[in-house]
């Protein structure tokens, strides 16, 4: 049994790295999406996820920590190059409000369901602050695609008058 309890912690240890690694990711485009918007409000709401992003990487990293483990560098930085590379699409296409708000809806939906296995896993070792940790997390990723959901005609909207569109 004690063997099976290590993978278990083993596993565990791997789901926090994955979320690590992800805000990592979402900490990179989040700097992309503020850097693209002209949009007062919307730049200010994606400050504010950015500073909720801030956290879920340092309560990840703490526990990590508290659990003998350091990030794992060989899984942030796949997941940072991608955001560099996304960053440098976004300064070029067009039609990007509407784009960052579709690309920031799928990542919330991504967050969410890692939130929702790593809280699962940990529950099911007996980990109840990584639990928790999750469980804080994934609150305010619903709630940051909740507000991007409420906002589907602004994005729309302001993508129309970025390409010169009126309708």
């Amino acid at each position: 049994m004690a063997r099976e309890d290590d993978r278990l912690q083993e596993k565990l240890l791997d789901y926090i790295e994955d979320a690590h690694a992800m805000e990592q990711n979402v900490l990179r485009m989040l700097d992309s999406m503020i850097s693209t918007t002209d949009d007062c409000e919307i730049a200010e709401m994606l400050r504010h996820h950015k500073e909720e992003t801030e956290q879920h990487e340092q309560r990840l990293s703490e526990r990590l920590e508290d659990l003998g483990r350091d990030p794992s560098v060989l899984k942030d930085a796949p997941m940072i190059v991608g955001a560099l590379a996304k960053s440098v699409a976004d300064r070029v296409r067009s039609d990007t409000v509407a784009k960052n708000a579709r690309d920031g809806f799928t990542t919330e939906h991504m967050e969410i369901a890692s939130y929702e296995l790593l809280e699962s896993l940990a529950k099911r070792v007996g980990d109840l602050e990584t639990a928790d940790v999750a469980r804080t997390n994934r609150a305010d990723e619903e709630a940051m695609a909740q507000k991007i959901a409420s906002n589907w005609d602004k994005f729309l909207e302001l993508s129309l008058a970025e390409e010169g569109i009126r309708a």
